[in-house]
């Protein structure tokens, strides 16, 4: 067995049993093809790579058969490999993913130029109707110039996916590699949630007492990320709107910031999404803002917190999935509380916890539904997220 093959499957199974023929071409992030291999075979997938010479350029060969372990594809030859992998045979591959696309090959394939072995795959592939992503990147005035741009569009046009670049430091960058995997995964995955408007609203509001302080709750906003990547990464169409968190949001995701109650209440007015996920730490109680700042000299600061309305009670209507902390409860009274907001909320289910059983990256937290059913989630974040929105398609299905 070849060392990639014991990777396979180590992080998720969300693309067990695909198989993935991935076109490098010769732009100098071609070097960042090794990872991405690996992080789709950690992630169940079957690798397949076929290079340009530009590419072959700038990384060897050997360097992607050791990453896939199999053989890479620098010409066509007698196995005709472009059919056998993207025709319309038995057992081709999943998806064409394109990563790195220069604007050389993305024109050519725009224009149904067959000159390379990608370009050759890609003309193969979408002739079969087999799907197409790609991923640009470039120097940022190739990206700017029109042709290009039309070119993206005219793909876009014919079906292809088109992974956009980050712009940074004058270039069109690929976006991160964990940004491309969870692209791949939402196009050729589960996808039991294509065509659903999902809307997931995390972190934690800050109320400001003056000008320069606040109080808030104590929220990373890493639960309600996992949600919406999990989301993401079943078809749906992901909003997420994040107060104050300690995570990174992937490019990815469409991200809106909220900060105070006020704020999200604000967006809260406009919700349209068939389906809602509300993880936040919305503070139940704020204090009148006083102008400017307080000043720091004083021996005592009295604060009068006044309590805030509850906005998951203003989603009746739709699919809502609460969210419930408390601390140091005993499961069975953590079930009655969960049940309670189930109730008066009207929601699917809710998704209940005890804050000393939240970690960072791990946590346990206990499914409630209106009729009092009850399931028991323990693991990574990541892990309890996917139960979670496996439930959601379930029960939308």
């Amino acid at each position: 067995m070849h060392p990639a093959d014991h990777l396979r499957g180590t992080k998720s199974d969300k693309l067990k049993g695909r198989k993935i023929a991935l076109g490098v071409t010769g732009s100098i992030a071609a070097v960042e093809c090794v990872k991405l291999s690996r992080e789709l075979i950690r992630n169940g997938a079957e690798v397949h790579a076929v290079m340009t010479k530009d590419a072959q350029n700038i990384i060897h060969p050997w360097s992607l058969e050791f990453a896939t372990g199999r053989p890479v594809t620098t010409e066509i030859d007698g196995r005709v490999q472009h059919v056998s992998l993207c025709g319309d045979v038995p057992d081709r591959a999943d998806l064409l993913l394109i990563a790195p696309a220069t604007a050389n090959t993305i024109s050519k394939i725009a224009y149904g130029i067959d000159d390379t072995p990608v370009t050759t795959f890609a003309t193969t592939a979408l002739g079969g109707g087999m799907p197409v992503m790609i991923v640009p990147a470039m120097h940022g005035t190739m990206m700017a110039h029109k042709a290009v741009l039309d070119n993206i569009e005219k793909l876009r046009r014919i079906g292809v996916t088109v992974l956009m670049p980050r712009i940074e430091e004058s270039k069109a960058k690929m976006p991160s590699i964990d940004s491309i995997v969870s692209s791949v995964i939402s196009l050729i995955g589960k996808r039991d949630l294509v065509g659903k408007k999902v809307l997931v609203i995390a972190g934690s509001t800050e109320e400001p007492i003056d000008d320069i302080r606040v109080v808030t709750n104590r929220s990373s906003g890493e639960t309600g990320l996992e949600l919406a990547k999990a989301a993401y990464e079943r078809g749906a169409d992901v909003d997420l709107w994040m107060g104050r968190c300690e995570v990174e949001i992937p490019e990815h995701l469409r991200t809106t910031r909220f900060s105070s109650f006020d704020s999200l209440a604000k967006l809260a007015s406009k919700i349209k999404h068939d389906i809602v996920l509300f993880p936040a730490a919305v503070s139940d109680f704020r204090p009148k803002k006083a102008d400017g700042k307080i000043s720091s000299d004083q021996d005592r600061l009295m604060i009068v917190l006044r309590r805030t309305p509850k906005l998951i009670d203003r989603m009746r209507g739709r699919f809502v999935v609460g969210f419930k902390a408390q601390s140091n409860m005993k499961d069975e009274d953590l079930v009655k509380e969960a049940l309670a907001l189930a109730k008066r909320s009207k929601c699917a289910f809710v998704v209940a916890n005890s804050v000393e059983n939240v970690k960072k990256g791990s946590t346990r937290a206990i499914i409630v539904t209106p009729d009092g059913a009850v399931e028991d989630l323990d693991g990574t974040k990541a892990e309890v997220a996917d139960r979670i929105i496996d439930r959601v398609a379930r029960m939308v299905g």
